[in-house]
């Protein structure tokens, strides 16, 4: 990863890492829910976070707001995965990155497998499928995860 030891990726992982926490914890406080019930349940976050959402003027965002926007909802997402289902960022190598990785998100789902999804992709997904949907970001995310259960059959009447 371009040059870099194991350590010094381990080490830009981990700052990676607490920098998407503290920003998450960050949009909490902004948004009126306690650092105590965020870190005892990040979906607390989901319903003022949609609200707030729901209400910017995303037709008059600038490519700064985007990315402001785009930042803070990966911040988010990823947290929460870490959080709720004691998964981890990891780095990969990605040569057409300028930092030569990327930063993804590792899980066991329920199956008992390791599966990745990268925050960054499914956040910009809701970008291009408008309107942003809190909860269906994270229902894809963790759905890529497999570490919520899949009803593959049709529900009985």
């Amino acid at each position: 990863m371009q040059d870099k030891t194991p350590n010094e990726v381990a080490t830009d992982v981990e700052e990676w890492t607490e920098g998407a926490h503290h920003n998450a914890l960050g949009l909490a406080a902004m948004l009126g829910v306690t650092t105590e019930q965020y870190l005892q349940d990040p979906l607390s976050l989901m319903p003022g976070l949609q609200n707030y959402v729901d209400r910017l003027p995303l037709s008059e965002f600038e490519q700064s707001d985007w990315i402001t926007l785009h930042t803070d909802l990966t911040s988010y997402l990823g947290d929460l995965l870490v959080r709720r289902h004691k998964a981890a960022w990891k780095a990969v190598s990605d040569e057409s990155s300028p930092a030569g990785h990327r930063y993804i998100i590792e899980a066991k789902g329920r199956d008992g497998n390791l599966y990745h999804v990268e925050p960054y992709d499914v956040t910009m997904e809701e970008f291009e499928n408008l309107p942003i949907e809190i909860g269906r970001m994270i229902a894809n995310a963790e759905v890529t995860l497999r570490v919520t259960p899949l009803i593959d059959k049709e529900l009985p009447e």
